[in-house]
């Protein structure tokens, strides 16, 4: 970092983002922050290139997860600039992934929600909860917590007891396995699949895609801010400083 002769405490550099001082020191034992020497009395003496870290770490903690906030930072303080800007780039491309799959999906629950309800299945046109388990490509388990959850209501067969799938039960399986996948908690499900129910509709449907949306581009703006900081602090970083002036002395030499 340029330095400018400042120096923080661990109380000025946590008030700088509204977090404890154990926080900070907490940041400093774990190499979120460069390695700060001490005093004679055993105090750890911070300056500029610890708040400009602490600043980074926050952005990135906006857009990122904490755990590859935490992983990338520790990464540039060992040295390891390659592999903190991998770790960068494997975060985007989740993200990309993360838009496909919800693009993939919407479409899909479009198709789903279009399908007319059969209220009254024939018994061979039901399925026990291994067989519809399978048909969707989900484990039985999985159908079970949702039953619990009231998102689906299988009938039972009035001998065995057993659960019985009709087509419309795993027309709602299907499309709270697609939302499950896209990160939607069973609530928010509950609502979707209860105005389909009650409406025929699929405006709540188109709500909740929408909401995904807004969430994966409130991300990504955070993440090109982030961006902008850490190449910011890469830049002035100092190993960064010293291993771009060895580079340029090594041409003069060589000219």
């Amino acid at each position: 970092m340029e330095q400018d002769g400042s120096r923080y405490r661990p109380v000025d550099l946590a008030r700088l983002v509204g977090i404890s001082t154990q926080q900070v020191r907490n940041y400093a034992d774990t190499g979120v922050l460069p390695a700060a020497p001490r005093t004679d009395a055993g105090y750890r003496r911070f300056d500029e290139s610890h708040r400009q870290a602490l600043l980074t770490y926050r952005s990135l903690l906006k857009g990122y997860s904490h755990t590859t906030a935490q992983a990338v930072l520790r990464a540039i303080h060992a040295e390891d600039v390659s592999g903190a800007l991998a770790l960068v780039d494997a975060a985007h491309a989740e993200l990309h992934e993360q838009r496909q799959s919800l693009r993939a999906a919407a479409e899909a629950l479009d198709a789903i929600a279009g399908q007319a309800l059969e209220s009254s299945p024939s018994p061979r046109s039901t399925m026990r909860i291994g067989e519809g388990a399978a048909s969707l490509g989900i484990r039985s388990s999985a159908l079970r917590v949702w039953e619990d959850a009231g998102l689906l209501t299988p009938s039972r067969d009035p001998v065995t007891g057993y659960r019985r799938f009709g087509p419309g039960d795993l027309r709602d399986a299907r499309m709270v396995h697609l939302l499950r996948q896209n990160h939607y908690p069973l609530p928010r499900i509950g609502e979707v699949l209860d105005d389909m129910r009650r409406t025929g509709g699929t405006r709540s449907l188109r709500a909740a895609v929408a909401e995904r949306w807004t969430r994966l581009t409130a991300r990504t703006t955070a993440i090109l801010e982030a961006a902008g900081q850490l190449h910011h602090y890469l830049r002035n970083h100092p190993s960064r400083r010293e291993t771009t002036s060895h580079a340029q002395r090594g041409t003069r030499g060589r000219s």
